[in-house]
C-alpha cells in the first residue's frame, strides 16, 4: 500500500483500470443525479398527513402555487373545499415551524 506503480500509456492493463475508474465514476454520478431529482419532484406537501394527491391539487390551484400556499394564514387555507381547519393548521405548521 502506498507504492506507486507506473503503466506505459498503450498498456492494456491501465486501460481496464481506466474503464474501471470510469464506470465507477459514471455509476456515482448517475445515482447522485436519480437521488437529486427524486427530491426536487418531492413536495413539502406529500410529507403531511391527511393531505393526499387531490387536497394537495386543490391547495395548489387556489393559491396559485406553493409559495402562495406558504404565504397563506390558516383560515385562508381552511376555506378550500376539503381542507378541514385542522389540517389547514398542519399545512400552515409544515411552512411556519421554524419561527
Amino acid at each position: 500500500a502506498g507504492r506507486e506503480m507506473s503503466l506505459p500509456p498503450d498498456s492494456p492493463a491501465l486501460h481496464v483500470i481506466q474503464q474501471i475508474r470510469d464506470e465507477a465514476h459514471r455509476f456515482a454520478i448517475t445515482g447522485h443525479r436519480q437521488r437529486r431529482a427524486k427530491a426536487r419532484n418531492t413536495s413539502v406537501l406529500e410529507g403531511i398527513s391527511g393531505l393526499g394527491p387531490k387536497r394537495r391539487q386543490q391547495l395548489l390551484k387556489q393559491f396559485g402555487g406553493l409559495q402562495e400556499v406558504a404565504r397563506a394564514g390558516v383560515k385562508d387555507l381552511a376555506s378550500v373545499s376539503g381542507i378541514s381547519k385542522n389540517l389547514a393548521q398542519k399545512v400552515y405548521d409544515v411552512f411556519h415551524s421554524d419561527e
